[in-house]
């Protein structure tokens, strides 16, 4: 019998000084089975650092042709297309093929020989951007996760800030590729 998602509910509060951009978010996350709470809590994050009404979650683990996060034009053509983690170069020049930005919040263990593998085959795309989260930032991240969450995110002069009501975790995505953050 398979195992079924669990669902996770969020209440978010996005300030981002840096875009000026202001908004509450009730969303609600399906984590896979095989997904930990860490690479949820990325996507969270993804979601809210670019935080738009049309950006949403795609269907993820499960599906091979969908990103982490997108965001669609009324036509339906792809704006934004963010993944997590590290994912393959091939998936990835596809995505650059199929959207107008791509976006890839890369985190995890063994970081830098996913990069050091891919960097080469991934450095002539113009719409392209890659960050590096720090593994022990993703992990206090991973911490917050709750089945019920209310969380604010203040992101300011590329850093980012996300507390509840009993603990705050600071991160600094570092540009590893493409234009500067946001």
């Amino acid at each position: 019998m398979a195992l079924k998602a669990t669902i996770f509910k969020a209440e978010i509060q996005v300030a981002d000084m840096d875009r000026h951009h202001y908004g509450d978010y009730s969303l609600t996350l399906a984590r896979h089975p095989s997904e930990t709470d860490e690479r949820m809590m990325v996507r969270l994050l993804g979601f809210a650092l670019f935080a738009d009404p049309a950006l949403a979650f795609g269907k993820g683990l499960c599906v091979d042709d969908e990103p982490d996060l997108w965001q669609k034009d009324l036509t339906g053509t792809i704006e934004r297309w963010i993944d997590v983690g590290q994912p393959d170069d091939k998936w990835i020049r596809k995505a650059c093929g199929r959207a107008r930005e791509v976006v890839v919040l890369a985190y995890g263990r063994a970081l830098e020989v996913w990069w050091n593998g891919v960097r080469g085959k991934l450095e002539r795309h113009d719409n392209l951007r890659v960050f590096e989260l720090a593994r022990e930032s993703t992990a206090d991240l991973a911490r917050l996760a709750e089945r019920t969450m209310r969380l604010q995110f203040t992101i300011q002069d590329g850093h980012v800030w996300v507390g509840n009501s009993r603990d705050t975790v600071a991160l600094e995505p570092r540009r590893l590729l493409g234009g500067d953050w946001p």
